[in-house]
């Protein structure tokens, strides 16, 4: 049984890995990192169909949080000032501007520093 949060993210995705490297230098979070493609994901109760999607947060207690969200839940488990901004984004209406802030990123990935063809995003949300 896992005692650390888990941050999954696509780890063929020059973006979301970079993004992931950053958050782990500046943030020190007491959480795990992964790349859904080194992931037992069914272990953690998510499909690939969704870790292609989004960035997952997943507790140790199993709770999925996705995009805008995992991004929330990780600045939390950093504390201090980041804490208070992971706070602020899962207020109304913040969290709402925070999700469509988060699929704008997702959906042009490809083209953000660091993206590559590999970064393309499914182009709808799992069920």
């Amino acid at each position: 049984m896992r005692t650390r949060p888990v941050l999954v993210y696509d780890g063929d995705c020059g973006f979301c890995t970079t993004s992931a490297r950053a958050a782990q230098r500046l943030l020190h979070p007491s959480c795990e990192f992964t790349a859904w493609q080194f992931a037992d994901l069914e272990s953690l109760g998510v499909s690939q169909e969704r870790a292609e999607y989004e960035a997952l947060w997943v507790t140790p207690a199993g709770e999925v949080y996705g995009g805008a969200q995992a991004v929330a839940k990780l600045l939390l488990r950093a504390g201090g000032a980041w804490g208070v901004l992971g706070a602020v984004l899962t207020l109304a209406p913040v969290r709402w501007i925070a999700r469509a802030a988060y699929r704008i990123i997702a959906v042009n990935r490809g083209r953000l520093p660091g993206g590559t063809p590999a970064c393309a995003t499914p182009p709808r949300r799992p069920a």
